[in-house]
């Protein structure tokens, strides 16, 4: 094996070890947050840290999420998700895969 290719090697290792750090770094904050939403006992607690967390923005589209979700339930095709909703068909569609996999059972 030449220097180059062993440079290039180690590179790539470094790179790879970096990301599985990264994605575990990144799984214990989203523990973290999630385990900080479970401590949240009140309605205006929950809205006290939203606000404080999120942009306004972010306020606005967590629950148009939500409406998404609640519309593919009842049969409302993508297209027309879409239009009322005015987002993109893309964010249709990555809620209609995750309802897919499973999830929103308690929406």
């Amino acid at each position: 094996m030449s220097f180059i290719q062993y440079t290039s090697i180690m590179k790539l290792n470094l790179r790879l070890g970096s990301t599985v750090n990264e994605r575990r770094d990144k799984s214990k904050d989203l523990e973290e947050f999630i385990n900080i939403l479970i401590k949240i006992k009140s309605k205006e607690g929950m809205e006290d840290f939203l606000k404080g967390i999120l942009t306004p923005k972010e306020l606005l589209e967590i629950p148009n999420r939500l409406k998404i979700v609640r519309m593919l339930k009842k049969g409302v095709s993508q297209h027309e998700i879409a239009g009322d909703l005015k987002v993109g068909v893309a964010t249709v569609t990555r809620g209609s895969i995750e309802l897919q996999k499973g999830r929103f059972k308690n929406v």
